[in-house]
Protein backbone atom coordinates (compact mmCIF):
# COMPACT_ATOMS: atom_id res chain seq x y z
CA UNK A 1 0.00 0.00 0.00
CA UNK A 2 1.18 3.46 -0.78
CA UNK A 3 0.00 6.43 1.00
CA UNK A 4 1.49 10.26 0.04
CA UNK A 5 1.36 13.13 1.38
CA UNK A 6 0.64 15.95 0.22
CA UNK A 7 0.55 19.88 1.08
CA UNK A 8 2.08 23.11 0.25
CA UNK A 9 6.01 24.37 1.44
CA UNK A 10 5.86 24.58 5.81
CA UNK A 11 2.19 22.48 5.90
CA UNK A 12 4.12 19.83 7.82
CA UNK A 13 4.08 16.90 5.67
CA UNK A 14 7.56 15.88 6.58
CA UNK A 15 6.56 15.41 10.56
CA UNK A 16 3.18 14.17 9.62
CA UNK A 17 5.35 10.85 7.77
CA UNK A 18 7.46 10.52 10.48
CA UNK A 19 4.87 10.38 13.03
CA UNK A 20 2.61 7.92 10.99
CA UNK A 21 5.29 5.95 10.32
CA UNK A 22 6.45 5.19 13.87
CA UNK A 23 2.18 4.86 14.83
CA UNK A 24 1.73 2.37 12.09
CA UNK A 25 4.55 0.76 11.48
CA UNK A 26 4.94 1.81 8.00
CA UNK A 27 8.08 2.55 6.28
CA UNK A 28 9.02 6.52 5.59
CA UNK A 29 10.18 7.73 2.12
CA UNK A 30 10.85 11.40 2.77
CA UNK A 31 11.53 13.34 -0.72
CA UNK A 32 15.18 13.15 -1.49
CA UNK A 33 17.49 15.89 -1.63
CA UNK A 34 19.49 14.60 -4.84
CA UNK A 35 22.09 16.44 -6.64
CA UNK A 36 20.50 17.78 -9.48
CA UNK A 37 23.41 18.13 -11.99
CA UNK A 38 21.36 21.16 -13.70
CA UNK A 39 20.90 22.91 -10.24
CA UNK A 40 23.43 25.82 -10.53
CA UNK A 41 22.71 26.60 -14.04
CA UNK A 42 19.21 26.87 -13.16
CA UNK A 43 19.81 29.62 -10.68
CA UNK A 44 22.00 31.63 -13.18
CA UNK A 45 18.72 31.26 -16.02
CA UNK A 46 15.90 30.27 -15.01
CA UNK A 47 13.98 30.22 -18.40
CA UNK A 48 16.73 28.77 -20.05
CA UNK A 49 17.36 25.68 -17.41
CA UNK A 50 13.87 25.03 -16.18
CA UNK A 51 12.63 22.10 -18.39
CA UNK A 52 16.17 20.30 -17.93
CA UNK A 53 15.85 20.50 -14.08
CA UNK A 54 12.14 19.37 -14.00
CA UNK A 55 12.89 16.82 -15.82
CA UNK A 56 15.55 15.68 -14.30
CA UNK A 57 13.35 15.77 -11.11
CA UNK A 58 10.84 14.05 -12.81
CA UNK A 59 12.90 10.99 -13.75
CA UNK A 60 14.25 10.67 -9.79
CA UNK A 61 10.50 10.84 -8.59
CA UNK A 62 9.20 8.15 -11.34
CA UNK A 63 12.42 6.08 -9.97
CA UNK A 64 10.61 6.40 -6.63
CA UNK A 65 7.49 5.49 -7.54
CA UNK A 66 8.73 1.94 -9.45
CA UNK A 67 10.57 1.10 -6.03
CA UNK A 68 7.83 1.52 -4.22
CA UNK A 69 5.33 -0.47 -6.34
CA UNK A 70 7.91 -3.44 -6.23
CA UNK A 71 7.99 -3.21 -1.97
CA UNK A 72 5.69 -5.47 0.16
CA UNK A 73 5.61 -2.40 3.13
CA UNK A 74 2.77 -0.11 3.83
CA UNK A 75 4.80 3.42 2.46
CA UNK A 76 3.91 6.31 3.53
CA UNK A 77 5.28 9.19 1.39
CA UNK A 78 6.23 12.46 2.04
CA UNK A 79 5.50 14.53 -1.33
CA UNK A 80 4.33 12.57 -4.44
CA UNK A 81 5.23 12.86 -8.18
CA UNK A 82 2.03 14.37 -8.28
CA UNK A 83 2.53 17.52 -6.60
CA UNK A 84 5.77 17.68 -8.54
CA UNK A 85 4.22 18.34 -11.46
CA UNK A 86 0.42 19.28 -10.75
CA UNK A 87 1.92 22.27 -8.65
CA UNK A 88 5.65 23.15 -8.93
CA UNK A 89 5.75 22.55 -13.08
CA UNK A 90 2.57 23.88 -13.74
CA UNK A 91 3.26 27.21 -11.64
CA UNK A 92 6.95 27.09 -13.52
CA UNK A 93 5.28 27.36 -16.69
CA UNK A 94 2.56 30.12 -15.62
CA UNK A 95 5.44 32.39 -14.70
CA UNK A 96 7.07 31.92 -18.18
CA UNK A 97 10.05 29.46 -17.08
CA UNK A 98 8.62 26.93 -19.09
CA UNK A 99 7.63 27.86 -22.90
CA UNK A 100 4.79 25.92 -24.27
CA UNK A 101 6.34 23.28 -26.13
CA UNK A 102 8.60 22.65 -23.06
CA UNK A 103 5.53 21.78 -20.98
CA UNK A 104 3.61 19.90 -23.27
CA UNK A 105 6.87 17.56 -24.16
CA UNK A 106 6.83 17.43 -20.12
CA UNK A 107 3.77 16.81 -19.88
CA UNK A 108 3.76 14.00 -22.24
CA UNK A 109 6.89 12.26 -20.25
CA UNK A 110 4.77 12.31 -17.33
CA UNK A 111 1.06 10.97 -18.48
CA UNK A 112 3.30 8.20 -20.28
CA UNK A 113 5.46 7.36 -16.78
CA UNK A 114 2.13 7.45 -14.78
CA UNK A 115 0.27 4.96 -17.36
CA UNK A 116 2.92 2.33 -15.94
CA UNK A 117 2.61 3.23 -12.15
CA UNK A 118 -0.03 3.51 -9.86
CA UNK A 119 -1.10 6.62 -8.02
CA UNK A 120 -1.17 6.36 -4.18
CA UNK A 121 -3.67 3.92 -2.81
CA UNK A 122 -4.15 7.21 -0.01
CA UNK A 123 -3.67 10.76 -1.09
CA UNK A 124 -3.71 12.76 2.42
CA UNK A 125 -3.80 16.71 1.96
CA UNK A 126 -2.57 18.87 4.41
CA UNK A 127 -4.84 21.79 4.16
CA UNK A 128 -3.18 25.29 5.64
CA UNK A 129 -3.78 29.25 5.25
CA UNK A 130 -0.75 31.27 4.54
CA UNK A 131 -0.18 32.79 8.07
CA UNK A 132 0.09 29.46 8.89
CA UNK A 133 2.90 28.21 6.40
CA UNK A 134 4.53 31.54 7.33
CA UNK A 135 4.98 30.66 11.03
CA UNK A 136 5.87 27.06 9.92
CA UNK A 137 8.33 28.47 8.13
CA UNK A 138 9.98 30.70 10.09
CA UNK A 139 9.87 28.20 13.20
CA UNK A 140 12.03 25.50 11.11
CA UNK A 141 14.58 28.50 10.14
CA UNK A 142 15.88 26.98 6.87
CA UNK A 143 17.88 30.24 5.38
CA UNK A 144 16.77 29.80 1.72
CA UNK A 145 13.30 29.67 2.74
CA UNK A 146 13.20 32.46 4.60
CA UNK A 147 13.01 35.49 1.50
CA UNK A 148 9.73 33.24 0.02
CA UNK A 149 7.13 35.82 -0.05
CA UNK A 150 3.52 35.68 0.72
CA UNK A 151 2.47 36.17 -2.96
CA UNK A 152 3.97 33.21 -3.88
CA UNK A 153 2.71 30.63 -1.12
CA UNK A 154 -0.95 31.92 -2.11
CA UNK A 155 -0.37 31.30 -5.60
CA UNK A 156 0.99 27.87 -4.58
CA UNK A 157 -2.15 27.52 -2.36
CA UNK A 158 -4.98 28.44 -4.92
CA UNK A 159 -3.06 25.59 -7.12
CA UNK A 160 -3.33 23.29 -4.42
CA UNK A 161 -6.92 23.80 -3.72
CA UNK A 162 -7.89 23.43 -7.56
CA UNK A 163 -5.82 20.26 -7.98
CA UNK A 164 -7.16 18.43 -4.78
CA UNK A 165 -10.55 20.03 -5.77
CA UNK A 166 -10.33 17.88 -9.13
CA UNK A 167 -8.60 14.79 -7.49
CA UNK A 168 -10.06 11.60 -8.09
CA UNK A 169 -8.63 8.99 -6.80
CA UNK A 170 -8.88 7.88 -2.88
CA UNK A 171 -8.33 11.86 -0.56
CA UNK A 172 -7.81 12.47 2.98
CA UNK A 173 -8.44 16.50 3.27
CA UNK A 174 -6.70 17.56 6.50
CA UNK A 175 -7.24 20.97 7.90
CA UNK A 176 -3.86 21.36 9.63
CA UNK A 177 -4.48 25.41 10.65
CA UNK A 178 -5.40 24.59 14.22
CA UNK A 179 -3.65 21.31 14.51
CA UNK A 180 -0.35 20.95 16.47
CA UNK A 181 -0.52 17.48 15.70
CA UNK A 182 3.71 17.35 16.82
CA UNK A 183 3.09 18.08 19.68
CA UNK A 184 -0.31 17.72 21.12
CA UNK A 185 -1.75 14.01 21.31
CA UNK A 186 -5.24 14.96 20.95
CA UNK A 187 -4.66 16.69 17.44
CA UNK A 188 -2.65 14.04 16.08
CA UNK A 189 -5.31 11.09 17.57
CA UNK A 190 -7.48 13.33 15.35
CA UNK A 191 -5.76 12.79 12.24
CA UNK A 192 -4.84 8.96 13.34
CA UNK A 193 -8.92 8.61 13.66
CA UNK A 194 -9.70 9.87 10.27
CA UNK A 195 -7.21 7.70 8.44
CA UNK A 196 -8.49 4.28 10.51
CA UNK A 197 -12.09 5.29 9.16
CA UNK A 198 -10.62 5.95 5.64
CA UNK A 199 -8.40 2.93 5.03
CA UNK A 200 -11.65 0.71 6.65
CA UNK A 201 -13.56 2.15 4.47
CA UNK A 202 -11.19 1.76 1.37
CA UNK A 203 -9.61 -1.72 2.67
CA UNK A 204 -12.21 -3.67 4.17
Amino acid sequence: MHIGIAGNIGSGKTTLTRKLAAYYGWTPRYEAVTYNPYLEDYYKDIPRWSYNLETYFLAQRFQDLLEISKSEDVIIQDRTILEGVEIFVANNHALGNLSDRDYDTYMQLFHLMMSMVNPPDLLIYLRCGVPHLVEQIQKRGREYEQSMNLEYLAGLNERYEKWIEAYKDPLLVIDADHLDFENNPEDFAQITDKIDAELFGLFK
